[in-house]
């Protein structure tokens, strides 16, 4: 997927990494330099400024999750949570070959990497080298950003996710998991993944249109969430209700809801789905990055 002339890659210039430069873990006391370096870009670095409202800290969490910083002389330049997946945040691609070196020396196995397309595909190059293998590598996918009202209605049916739906919003999440990324998300148990859709239905991250019938029509999630940004994840679309020209609606809605909790709503999507490109550009979103996802 790669040029074999990418400025990145280790065989364009053996020489690239400055002296001086290293690679740790981040602590507590690294979190302002980290945040600092997310509000670089807060659309880009959603995921990781989601993560610091919630856990407060840049420090590993209590499963072993981290972010990996790149300093030169002292100074965060570039940083990467090492979790369940690689986010680069605000990644310089010539520095991709010491955070994969210090990833893969963690022994943690990565379910994929995304963000800003030049760092993660610089990640992977990287990985690849060192004898880690992706299934499937999804180079080009537009970031998307809707600032202010939608531009069709919304559809007035979509809601936010409830408990009491819970066992009816488990199997679309599902559903949807399987669709996107080939498998199901319960191959290792089904008890984290659940966990996980119940906290967002917890958090009124969750919004569905469960129906009179009891099925899910649509739902989504607001994945990642601070005071500025939202980024919604997990669309899907009910298969007995598609090619019906519902979507632009939901989304719609799903953006109204996402305006009461920050005032920019963001997405990412592959850029072979042109169908779904054209709804959200219906909607009033516009490109304003590339961003990239491997899956391992």
């Amino acid at each position: 997927m790669l040029s074999k002339v990418a400025p990145w890659l280790a065989s364009h210039n053996q020489d690239a990494t400055p002296d001086g430069v290293t690679v740790r873990a981040l602590s507590g006391a690294d979190t302002p330099a980290l945040r600092r370096l997310a509000l670089q870009d807060p659309v880009a670095n959603v995921f990781i400024l989601a993560h610091l409202r919630t856990a407060g800290s840049a420090a590993p969490t209590t499963g072993g999750a981290g972010v990996l910083g790149v300093f030169d002389d002292g100074i965060l330049m570039g940083a990467c949570w090492a979790g369940a997946n690689l986010v680069p945040v605000q990644l310089d691609p010539g520095f991709a070959g010491l955070v994969a070196a210090a990833a893969s020396a963690s022994g943690r196995r990565f379910a994929s990497a995304f963000g800003p397309a030049e760092s993660v595909l610089a990640l992977y190059a990287e990985l690849v080298a060192l004898g880690h293998a992706a299934h499937e590598v999804r180079n080009e996918q537009p970031l998307m950003t809707l600032c202010g009202p939608p531009a069709v209605a919304p559809n007035a049916h979509l809601e936010l996710g409830r408990l009491a739906d819970f066992e009816r919003i488990l199997p679309a999440c599902a559903a949807m998991f399987e669709e996107e990324v080939g498998y199901s998300p319960f191959l290792g148990g089904k008890e984290f993944y659940s966990r996980r859709v119940e906290g967002l239905i917890r958090q009124g991250h969750s919004l569905a249109h469960v129906n009179e019938s009891g099925e899910v029509v649509f739902k989504a999630e607001l994945g990642a969430v601070t005071a500025d940004v939202t980024q919604i994840q997990g669309v899907w679309m009910n298969p007995g209700y598609r090619g019906k020209g519902l979507s632009a609606g939901y989304m719609a809605a799903v953006a109204e809801k996402a305006r009461t909790l920050a005032p920019v709503t963001s997405l990412y999507v592959n850029g072979f789905n042109l169908r779904a490109r054209s709804t959200y550009e219906r909607v009033g979103f516009h490109q304003v990055g590339t961003f990239a996802t491997v899956l391992f």
